[in-house]
């Protein structure tokens, strides 16, 4: 795809990824309902709602991409796959948003060949947006404007780690970190993580548990476009587009890979 069109979608996504964060914060606001899917996990109305907006919009795009949404695919409705495809979460990380702590997020990214080409992160309660493509680089737009953002080499004192707060594996992360300096530990939820990680704020992100592609495939977009990269325990590249939808472990790493 061409920078150009890369970039014209990139901005119509930003402003979709922002609509649906209006849908979701007035319903965060309010008192919402929580419902539990076939798998277990929360639901409420502003995922669905949410959804539903981001499908519309993207129907208007001009580009006939299939598009695999969280939501759509719980119910049973999975598109045939081609080169190019979206994937949208139009809420991850649910259980922050139950919570009340903020820390959830708005995702679209757009496949192309098995890797993230573009991709949006949206936190509409601290209102931060990430964004990135492969031709443009990534950057942030928040309160203070907008500017690029990139990783980070790490520090000679330690790395700085990332770690979600709902689904942590303490004893999984300290063997894969063993005999590496840590200076930190930082919790984050959502995929504002694979963001922090392109803003150049930790130095990787490793996760033991299960993940969907929708889950991350937006931030992965937003990190690879910052200079990063996602890697499968056998230091191979992270793909999309496998069988069911769901992710082997991984480590998110900034400038250096972790294998």
């Amino acid at each position: 795809m061409q920078p150009d069109e890369q970039h014209r979608l990139l901005e119509a996504v930003a402003t979709l990824t922002r609509a649906a964060g209006a849908v979701i914060m007035d319903i965060y606001h309010s008192d919402f309902a929580v419902r539990g899917k076939d798998d277990a996990s929360p639901v409420t109305d502003a995922d669905e709602r949410a959804e539903a907006l981001i499908l519309d919009g993207l129907a208007k795009l001009g580009v006939d991409f299939p598009v695999v949404a969280e939501e759509a695919t719980a119910a049973g409705h999975v598109p045939e796959i081609a080169d190019c495809f979206w994937l949208v979460d139009p809420l991850d990380g649910t259980r922050e948003f139950v919570n009340r702590n903020g820390e959830f997020t708005v995702n679209i990214a757009l496949i192309e060949n098995g890797s993230p080409l573009l991709g949006v992160v949206f936190a509409p309660a601290i209102g931060a947006l990430y964004a990135g493509s492969r031709a443009g680089g990534a950057y942030v737009e928040d309160a203070d404007g907008r500017r690029a953002i990139q990783v980070r080499e790490p520090s000679h004192a330690g790395l700085d780690v990332l770690a979600s707060r709902s689904h942590g594996d303490s004893a999984a992360l300290e063997e894969l970190l063993a005999g590496r300096p840590v200076r930190s530990l930082i919790n984050a939820g959502s995929s504002l993580k694979l963001c922090l990680l392109a803003a150049g704020q930790a130095d990787i992100y490793p996760r033991q548990g299960r993940t969907m592609e929708w889950d991350i495939a937006a931030g992965h977009a937003v990190l690879a476009a910052a200079g990063g990269q996602i890697q499968t325990l056998d230091g191979g590249p992270l793909l999309y587009g496998k069988a069911g939808f769901e992710n082997p472990h991984f480590v998110a790493c900034g400038a250096q890979p972790f294998f």
